[in-house]
């Protein structure tokens, strides 16, 4: 094994974890503006007369409020002009205020009254017929609204929520990489912990545990451990498993910070690794190099996620999502949300542009054995894509 994994007692790693110290800033105050700015452009461009943002991911991209959703309605009623307008219960005004991180106009609502009427009201109000819902938005809000609207004025905003979110700031990408930087450190302290009969417990307490030293949000947003025939299972199987000599280890961890996330998967051996282990760990790491050497302005989210498949198909794995193979797309958009546009995915035509930021992880399943999955996420640039963190180099070296 290489210097890269194990030989590190829990001492040693805990010693090696510090408040991190190069934090990027919060948003500011104009960015904000520029965003609710951006999405009014858009709505024009829609024919929408105003858009109804709930909460969760989109309700903090545009007023800094990180709340989830839950059965009370809070939202944030954007129109043409005006102050945009937030719809909130009376009782959870002073929270609100603590958070809030634009100018708004606040309408309260009590218990006993409904929200869907303060909201039709407030379009009228501001002469708004059409209004356009957050694609994240609970359907009973929708449905309670098709009591004071007609269901035809009703639209899908996810044209403007994601043409708004698609594409990172340079104060977002300065976020996502201090996430990412902060897990690849987890990433290195977990693979040095490694030893014969560690439990994947033991390194999932580790990884959380770390993260919330390093100072993210809420320590590991989620956290997949899983050691030899476990890697087969994109997402993992219950139950603790004990690491032994030549099986693969895979790692796939993230946080975030002000709400801004990383997620990096790690695959690497404990001991030798044997001839097919080797063989499909590099057929990986080319199908992810593959991807992102097709990544530049103008090109479809669909090719990216072709050119991982044509190497792995030139080596006799798939076609299409068959097994021993991929079976599932290349890659995933990444921000506020874990999981958000754009996706590579095939027939998804969307056209990638500067800023875009997507996972890399054409991950390979040969059922009943192992599974390999490297993931790194990269920003799209004028002229092609740059890496939030290295790629693995080696089976055995899993950090460059």
């Amino acid at each position: 094994m290489s210097g890269q994994i194990g030989g590190l007692t829990l001492a040693d790693a805990e010693a090696l974890l510090k408040p991190w110290e190069h934090r990027a800033p919060a948003i500011t105050s104009e960015e904000y503006q520029a965003r609710i700015a951006h999405a009014r452009s858009l709505m024009r461009e829609q024919g929408v007369d105003a858009v109804l943002v709930g909460a969760g991911t989109s309700l903090r991209y545009f007023a800094g409020v990180p709340w989830g959703a839950t059965e009370r309605l809070i939202g944030l009623l954007l129109t043409p002009e005006g102050d945009p307008l937030l719809v909130c219960p009376v009782f959870e005004e002073g929270s609100l205020d603590a958070v809030l991180k634009i100018p708004a106009d606040k309408r309260l609502w009590e218990e006993h009254e409904d929200p869907h009427a303060l909201v039709a009201a407030l379009m009228a109000e501001r002469g708004a017929r059409t209004l356009a819902l957050d694609p994240g938005i609970a359907f009973g809000v929708h449905t309670g609204l098709t009591k004071h609207l007609a269901a035809t004025d009703i639209r899908d905003a996810t044209a403007i929520i994601d043409g708004c979110r698609m594409c990172k700031s340079p104060a977002e990408l300065a976020l996502m990489q201090q996430a990412c930087d902060m897990t690849l450190h987890v990433h290195r302290l977990a693979a040095g912990l490694a030893r014969e009969g560690i439990g994947t417990d033991e390194l999932v307490r580790f990884i959380d545990q770390a993260h919330r030293a390093l100072g993210a949000d809420n320590g590991s947003t989620f956290c997949i451990v899983q050691f030899g025939h476990a890697t087969a299972f994109p997402h993992g199987i219950p139950g603790v498993q004990h690491l032994s000599k030549g099986q693969l280890v895979l790692i796939d961890t993230g946080c975030t910070v002000q709400g801004y996330h990383s997620d990096i998967t790690r695959t690497w051996i404990f001991g030798e690794p044997s001839d097919e282990q080797r063989r499909i760990w590099d057929l990986e790491h080319a199908a992810q190099a593959a991807a992102f050497d097709a990544v530049r302005p103008g090109v479809t989210c669909a090719s990216v996620d072709a050119a991982a498949r044509t190497v792995l198909e030139a080596a006799g794995l798939g076609p299409d999502y068959r097994l021993p193979g991929l079976p599932h797309r290349t890659g995933h958009g990444c921000g506020l949300a874990i999981h958000e546009a754009p996706y590579l995915v095939r027939g998804n035509d969307t056209v990638l542009q500067p800023g875009m930021c997507c996972s890399n992880e054409p991950m390979i399943v040969v059922p009943g054995a192992f599974g390999v999955r490297l993931e790194d996420h990269f920003y799209v640039t004028e002229s092609g894509a740059q890496w939030f963190t290295p790629p693995s180099p080696a089976i055995d070296r899993p950090f460059a």
